[in-house]
C-alpha cells in the first residue's frame, strides 16, 4: 500500500479539479484494504476513488482517500456458450470491453468507451445504447467498511434500476467492491440495436449482419463525436440523470412543449431526456465563467481548465433550479458530489 500526504487530486479526477488530500492510499489488494480498514476506516469514513470518472470534490479533502487499484481479468468457468470472467475493480472499463471485443465475448460491446474503471460500474449499474451493466452482470466481491469482512452480492441482491445500486442507495459507502464477474456469450451473440443513433449508423454503414467488434466500433464513434475527451477538457460525462416522469405528467407537458422526446419505461412511466431540458432552457454550449456545458451536449458540464469544484456546483445547481422552474422537473445527480 502507497501512502501520500498533500497530493493533488488534479489528475485523479476527470473534471480536472485542483483540489489537495492529506491522506492519499493506493491499494493493490484485498489485503490490504483490510489492513487499511482495520488501521485507518474507525478515524472517519474513507473516499473510494477508482477511476474519478463520476466525481466532483468541491474543495480539499481531509478524509482519507482510498486509490483501488486491483487488476487483473481472470476466466473462471467456459461453456460452449458462455464464459464467466472475474475482473479487479482497478481495471480501467474500456480495456476490459476491449478485451471482450478481440476474445469475441458478447455482452458489453454496447457499453464501449464509458469512461471509469470497472469497480465503479455496479455503482452506476452503468449503461448506453440499449444495455445496462446489470444484463452480464454475475457477482461481485466486496470487503465491509466497518469490519473488512467479505461478502458477495449476487445480481438479485444488488437492486439494479436506473443508473443505481443498492450500493449507491441503501449500502451507499458501506461496501468496497474488489472484483466483479460478468456472464459473457461466446456464440450466437445478442446483437442489441435498440438505441436510434445505432441503429442509424448501422444502416447508413450497409452493416446488414453486425457483429459485436461492429456495434463496438460504432458506439466508439457516436460516443467520440458527441461526448468530449477528458484529457482535453474536464468533464465527467452526463451530470445529471435523465429523470423518469408519470405518463400523465408527459402529456401535461405535451400541451405547452409538444415535441418532448421520450422512453417509454412502463404503462405509468416515460423518461425524459435531461439534455432537451437543459438545452430548452438556453444552456447548451453556454460558458459561465471557468466552466460551462458542452456545445454538442447540454447534459455534459466541463471545466475549461481553471474552474474550482464549487464552481462548477453552483453552475449545475443553478441549470437544476431553471428546469425545475420551467418544467417542474427535478433533475437528480449522476455525479457523486464530495462536500470535504
Amino acid at each position: 500500500m502507497q501512502k501520500k500526504t498533500k497530493i493533488s487530486l488534479k489528475n485523479y479526477n476527470s473534471f480536472g479539479v485542483d483540489v489537495l488530500s492529506s491522506n492519499f492510499n493506493i491499494v493493490n489488494s484485498e489485503k490490504e484494504i483490510v489492513s487499511f480498514i482495520n488501521k485507518k476506516s474507525r478515524l472517519n469514513e474513507p473516499i473510494i476513488l477508482g477511476g474519478g470518472t463520476n466525481i466532483l470534490f468541491k474543495k480539499n479533502v481531509d478524509r482519507n482517500i482510498l486509490k483501488i487499484k486491483i487488476k487483473g481479468i481472470e476466466l473462471i468457468k467456459e461453456t460452449k456458450d458462455y464464459v464467466i470472467i472475474s475482473v479487479g475493480a482497478g481495471e480501467v472499463w474500456n480495456d476490459l470491453v476491449n478485451w471482450t471485443i478481440n476474445n469475441d465475448f458478447g455482452g458489453l460491446e454496447n457499453l464501449s468507451l464509458i469512461p471509469g474503471n470497472v469497480g465503479g460500474a455496479p455503482i452506476q449499474n452503468i449503461g448506453a445504447y440499449g444495455v445496462e451493466l446489470k444484463d452480464t452482470f454475475k457477482n461481485c466481491r466486496t470487503i465491509s467498511i466497518k469490519n473488512g469482512s467479505l461478502r458477495i452480492f449476487k445480481n438479485s441482491e444488488c437492486n439494479f434500476s436506473y443508473r443505481s445500486s443498492i450500493f449507491k442507495e441503501k449500502l451507499k459507502n458501506k461496501y468496497i467492491i474488489s472484483y466483479v464477474t460478468f456472464k459473457l456469450s461466446k456464440r450466437n451473440h445478442k446483437i442489441n440495436c435498440s438505441y436510434k443513433p445505432l441503429r442509424e449508423a448501422i444502416k447508413s454503414n450497409n452493416i446488414l449482419n453486425p457483429t459485436i467488434k461492429n456495434i463496438s466500433e460504432l458506439v466508439c464513434k457516436i460516443r467520440s463525436i458527441k461526448l468530449p475527451d477528458p484529457k482535453l477538457i474536464g468533464n465527467c460525462g452526463s451530470f445529471f440523470k435523465n429523470p423518469v416522469i408519470k405518463k400523465f405528467d408527459y402529456e401535461k407537458l405535451c400541451e405547452k412543449e409538444k415535441d418532448i422526446p421520450f422512453y417509454i419505461i412502463s404503462k405509468k412511466k416515460v423518461k425524459i431526456p435531461a439534455a432537451w431540458l437543459i438545452e430548452k432552457c438556453g444552456y447548451k454550449g453556454i460558458r459561465n465563467g471557468n466552466t460551462g456545458t458542452y456545445n454538442k451536449h447540454a447534459l455534459i458540464i466541463v471545466n475549461y481548465g481553471n474552474a474550482s469544484g464549487n464552481e462548477i456546483f453552483k453552475f449545475s445547481q443553478k441549470i437544476k433550479k431553471t428546469v425545475l422552474r420551467k418544467f417542474n422537473i427535478l433533475l437528480e445527480e449522476e455525479v457523486n458530489i464530495i462536500e470535504n
